[in-house]
């Protein structure tokens, strides 16, 4: 990879780190589902009338919008309102590389591999660390719903996996139409539209600013980014950036909004680290598949760390 790639790597993961204290600093603006709604609405307009028409089934598109969209995103939204810490979510997200695994073998019938296996032992371990960190300072039920949310990615991840987009970028600007109307449902539902119309009435630059970074920095940038990257680069290669996530937001959380890193939280981010390292950069063993059709995949992250399984027609372009 040369060093020009290798920045750019390093800037994506950066930027997602980064994000999750950009989403803490949205949250006092506004309240979560409606946050989380406006970031989906800015992350398709305009660019769904740039990337051209989508490149894989509606279903497939409706599917990951609604599990990704609503189901991931809010509750992490929400998870974060109720007290669960920025650098702690993004690293307690990262448990998705595990639910990925265990709902690709029994879906798609990609058995782990025992490195594989260890590597989720590790994993969860990290995950227990981190509950009791979290249980001692914070609202547990907070981390359960990230864990949850964790578990939504898992699901998208699989459906990502057998839509299989070849452009990651088109994918995920149509994904992000979908969530915007059942969000701003739910916002209205259980927010209120006093709550709503009086976020949107105080919106000043700072908001206005959140807003923009995760819809177009941390979206559109980082999906085209990684996208660029995957198609030049073995997914293998650029999958393990990813793991600097959890690195940038916690120190950026440290840094910015004055989130102590316990001697515990440290402990839960070398045991997650270290297992998700294990479970997405070790292959899963396939049952019976025909060569003709098999698929290989890595699982990588994107956007707020979001893993997404890319197939093997993203690999380097001849």
């Amino acid at each position: 990879m040369r060093p020009s790639h290798l920045l750019l790597a390093v800037l994506v993961a950066a930027v997602w780190g980064v994000n999750f204290t950009v989403i803490e600093i949205g949250l006092d603006h506004f309240p979560p589902l409606l946050f989380s709604a406006l970031r989906f609405l800015a992350a398709a307009l305009p660019a769904v009338f740039l990337v051209g028409r989508p490149t894989v089934a509606w279903k497939w598109i409706v599917a990951v919008g609604l599990v990704l969209g609503v189901a991931k995103f809010g509750l992490v939204f929400v998870g974060m309102d109720a007290g669960m810490p920025a650098g702690l979510s993004s690293l307690v997200l990262q448990i998705q590389a595990v639910f990925t695994a265990v709902i690709a073998a029994a879906v798609l019938g990609e058995r782990p591999s025992r490195v594989q296996a260890l590597g989720m032992l590790v994993a969860l371990g990290g995950i227990g660390v981190a509950a009791v960190d979290e249980g001692t300072s914070g609202p547990l039920g907070a981390f359960l719903m990230v864990i949850g949310a964790a578990a939504a990615w898992g699901v998208s991840n699989v459906l990502t996996r057998k839509a299989s987009p070849p452009d990651a970028l088109n994918f995920m600007v149509w994904v992000s139409t979908v969530p915007v109307l059942p969000l701003l449902a739910l916002s209205l539902l259980t927010e209120g539209p006093a709550e709503d119309l009086a976020a949107l009435r105080a919106l000043d630059w700072q908001g206005t600013g959140t807003i923009l970074f995760v819809a177009w920095v941390s979206t559109v940038f980082g999906f085209g980014a990684w996208g660029w990257l995957l198609r030049r680069h073995p997914a293998s290669t650029v999958a393990p950036f990813s793991l600097l996530v959890p690195v940038f937001g916690m120190s950026s959380a440290a840094l910015f909004l004055g989130e102590s890193v316990t001697p515990l939280r440290w402990c839960a981010a070398a045991l997650l680290v270290g297992g998700v390292a294990l479970t997405t950069l070790t292959p899963a063993r396939r049952s019976t598949v025909p060569a003709a059709t098999a698929t290989a995949t890595v699982t990588v992250t994107a956007d707020e760390g979001e893993p997404v399984a890319v197939p093997a027609l993203l690999r380097p372009r001849p």
